[in-house]
């Protein structure tokens, strides 16, 4: 589980490295899920937009009910939410919902903001406009869901074609290491919860995996499953291809070396030994690792 203001600070450090001149303000968070990050996003400043796209409608829904509401009434003008899939986001349709009943009308009265559809269904006539973005990103390992070759290059085509021509950036984090390809359990303990990264069997030919997601509650039980996937482990070399081959000119590596599960099938996770992402050339195989990948035209 990483930290939405940790990947923004990442963020915004790439974008100045590989681009510069501007600070960044348009965002574009694929597999968004609950959007966390894109409302994150533009709370940390009030010029900044974001358009998130992810095929669960409950999830997105969530969003807009929940984590805008924390950002304020003109967080409603500066995010849009999409339902449809990231390989065909022409087709993705808006997700609309009702203002929150604690938004009063003197507050709507002195922000132009279009009214949003009482309905929170998306509207089938409103399709995805797809405007340039400065960031593209795709994180929680999403892009590992995307199985076969041909559509992991056509969906970076499609990031490809909607970066800012000013110059944008795409994003995407990845994980390995020879800890990936075996059976594992990996703890990470909060103030309220225990959050469990269940990894099963790892095919070698196919390099496919499962992996599920608990949370221990403490006395309200355990919800097990909560999350469950069927992934692709693509390999680093592998995505530098796909990428090139969709048109990226520079592809760079960002790594860290993660806690190492010391060959335990269960593994308690220690967040005070986190590393920094560092930009590499080269990196020998550890235990354990977790990648940026910032892909640049």
């Amino acid at each position: 589980m990483k930290s939405p203001k940790g990947d923004i600070s990442y963020l915004q450090k790439f974008f100045l490295t590989y681009i510069g001149g501007r600070f960044p303000l348009h965002l574009r968070e694929d597999f968004c899920g609950t959007a966390l990050l894109s409302a994150e996003w533009i709370h940390s400043d009030a010029r900044r937009t974001a358009i998130g796209v992810d095929l669960d409608l409950e999830a997105l829904t969530w969003c807009l009910e929940n984590n805008i509401k924390k950002v304020g009434f003109d967080g409603y003008s500066r995010i849009f939410l999409y339902n449809g899939n990231v390989l065909q986001p022409h087709n993705a349709t808006l997700v609309k919902c009702r203002l929150p009943d604690s938004i009063n009308s003197s507050e709507t009265s002195t922000n132009e903001v279009d009214p949003i559809n009482a309905d929170n269904n998306p509207d089938p006539k409103e399709k995805c406009q797809n405007p340039a973005r400065d960031i593209i990103c795709a994180f929680n390992y999403s892009c590992c869901c995307l199985q076969k070759r041909e559509d992991l290059v056509l969906y970076f085509k499609h990031a490809l074609s909607s970066l800012s021509k000013k110059g944008g950036i795409f994003v995407m984090d990845l994980y390995g290491g020879t800890s990936s390809e075996r059976p594992l359990r990996i703890q990470r303990r909060y103030p309220n919860f225990t959050y469990i990264w269940e990894q099963e069997e790892f095919d070698a030919l196919s390099r496919t995996t499962r992996i599920s997601l608990h949370f221990n509650l403490g006395k309200k039980g355990t919800l097990r499953h909560a999350f469950s996937y069927n992934w692709r482990l693509w390999s680093l070399p592998e995505i530098k291809a796909c990428l090139e081959e969709a048109g990226f000119q520079h592809v760079h590596f960002w790594m860290r070396q993660m806690s190492d599960t010391q060959g335990s099938k269960n593994t308690e996770f220690n967040r005070d030994q986190e590393a920094k992402y560092v930009e590499v050339s080269s990196f020998k195989q550890r235990d354990s690792w977790n990648a940026y990948i910032v892909a640049v035209p």
